[in-house]
C-alpha cells in the first residue's frame, strides 16, 4: 500500500523536526503513529536515510516495540495486560476468551473493523488484576461479562 500525499507530507514533517535531537527515533515513531495510527512500512526507507540507519534497523525498532503497529487499527483498541500480576489472576484466560469472541489474534482487527486487540505489559492497576484497557480507559478485575459488555459498547460506537 502506497502512501498517501497527505501521510507522505506529515511523515516527512516529522522527520525534520525530530532529526537533529537525540535519541530522536523514539519521539519520531510516537509522533507519526500518533497522527497516523500506525508507522507505515512505506515510511521507512525516508527515515532510514534521514536517520542514516538501514531498512532493516527501522523495522527493527518499530516491531521490537509491542505499542507500535504498522497497520491502521481498527475504531477501538483492545489491549489485554499479560504482566506477571495479571497472568497470575487469569489474564490467559482473558485472552483466550477475547481471542475466540473477536475471532482474532494479537494485532489483528475484526473483520467489522470496530476492535484490533493488541497485548500490554503493564497497565499499572495490579491490584485490580487482570486489567485490560479500551482505547484510553483502562479495566480492572476483568471477567468474561465484562470483556462481553466493552465488546458489545466498541461495536455501537
Amino acid at each position: 500500500m502506497a502512501l498517501s500525499s497527505s501521510q507522505s507530507e506529515k511523515i516527512s514533517v516529522y522527520i525534520q523536526k525530530y532529526q537533529d535531537k537525540p535519541g530522536a527515533l523514539l519521539p519520531l515513531m510516537h509522533a507519526i503513529q500518533d497522527d497516523l495510527g500506525f508507522v507505515p512500512e512505506e515510511s521507512y526507507a525516508s527515515i532510514s536515510k534521514a536517520y542514516n540507519l538501514s531498512v532493516a534497523e527501522i523495522h527493527g525498532f518499530v516491531t521490537f516495540y509491542h505499542h507500535f503497529r504498522t497497520h491502521l487499527p481498527g475504531k477501538n483498541i483492545l489491549q489485554i495486560c499479560r504482566a506477571e500480576s495479571c497472568q497470575s489472576m487469569g489474564s490467559e484466560d482473558i485472552e483466550n476468551y477475547c481471542q475466540e469472541k473477536l475471532g482474532i489474534d494479537y494485532h489483528q482487527t475484526t473483520k467489522d473493523n470496530s476492535i484490533t486487540l493488541e497485548p500490554v505489559y503493564c497497565l499499572g492497576n495490579c491490584a485490580c488484576s487482570p486489567a485490560i484497557m479500551i482505547n484510553e480507559d483502562v479495566v480492572g478485575r476483568v471477567t468474561p461479562e465484562k470483556i462481553d459488555q466493552i465488546i458489545k459498547e466498541a461495536r455501537e460506537s
